[in-house]
């Protein structure tokens, strides 16, 4: 699992079957402290309905896959929750 912003939308007029319905995302991933990381992906959005500027957290891989409403369709990156409050105490 893994904190990111949501800083974009994808459009698709056309997708797989099995993610008809299902809100595509630009997400930025962050570190702990909420600091860019790597590159922006694309996340599938199922349940959460996050929207731009929000915090979320996400999952890949065969995790993404099992958060879609119908199981292992072609996903890696799924947001899974909006995080109200993070903070890092050291």
């Amino acid at each position: 699992m893994q904190l990111a912003r949501v800083i974009g939308t994808v459009v698709a007029s056309r997708q797989y079957e099995g993610l008809t319905g299902v809100k595509f995302l630009v997400v930025q991933p962050l570190t702990k402290q909420q600091q860019p990381v790597g590159d922006p992906v694309i996340a599938a959005d199922a349940t959460t309905q996050a929207g731009p500027g929000e915090l979320v957290f996400i999952v890949g891989s065969r995790e993404a896959a099992q958060a879609m409403p119908v199981l292992f369709v072609p996903v890696d990156s799924a947001i899974v929750g909006i995080v109200d409050d993070a903070f890092v105490q050291e």
